[in-house]
């Protein structure tokens, strides 16, 4: 049974324990971090930040549906609404691949692979405030273009899923086991240009 979220109680040093969490975590870890360290470095009594939150995975799951918001509105700023189907596809796609290779985002896969069995609600809490936005995002999108005659696709939500995929083809398996961290713009370019393709391939509308 999953645990329900406490409601977060705000008080003057929240947002202070908070920043100071992010920076741990991106750069620890959840496992390389603990509660005394974050309140130390935080300067505050871990009385005020049990106040805040009840232990050390709440305090995580807080902070990545904050990154998670924080990303998505700085990709949502990059898309141009007026632009073609292929041209949003090749921003977002861009934009997501940025978060996969992210240090956040290999923190956040590696956490919820680790402790996921143990405390399915971090994975549940990531899966709600990050990949289930940019579904609800791209399902909206999708059906936009269906309706405007640009795309042909019965199935919106299943390929919605789908370009996500497409765009981690090559890349997300040798990112995971550690064989390849560091990927060139050209690299990216070559992914993403190759996924929005074969998106369009079979999804584009045959009548224009």
């Amino acid at each position: 049974m999953n645990e329900a979220s406490p409601t977060i109680r705000k008080g003057r040093k929240f947002e202070q324990v908070l920043a100071t969490a992010r920076e741990l975590f991106l750069q620890l870890g959840f496992e390389g971090v603990g509660v005394d360290e974050i309140a130390r470095q935080a300067s505050v009594s871990k009385a005020t930040l049990y106040a805040y939150f009840p232990d050390k995975r709440h305090l995580f799951m807080e902070v990545a549906r904050l990154e998670c918001a924080h990303q998505a509105e700085r990709l949502e700023a990059k898309i141009d609404p007026d632009a073609s189907v292929p041209e949003v596809l090749g921003v977002v796609g861009r934009g997501f691949l940025e978060i996969v290779l992210s240090e956040f985002g290999r923190n956040m896969f590696r956490v919820c692979v680790s402790e996921g069995v143990k405390f399915p609600e971090l994975g549940r809490q990531f899966y709600e405030s990050g990949p289930a936005v940019m579904r609800a995002g791209m399902t909206e999108f999708l059906e936009a273009g269906v309706a405007r005659g640009e795309l042909d696709i019965d199935d919106v939500s299943l390929a919605a899923d789908q370009f996500p995929e497409l765009c981690k083809a090559s890349v997300f398996l040798r990112l995971v086991t550690g064989i390849q961290t560091e990927f060139s713009a050209a690299e990216i370019d070559r992914i993403i240009d190759g996924a929005v393709e074969t998106f369009m391939a079979r999804f584009g509308s045959r009548l224009g």
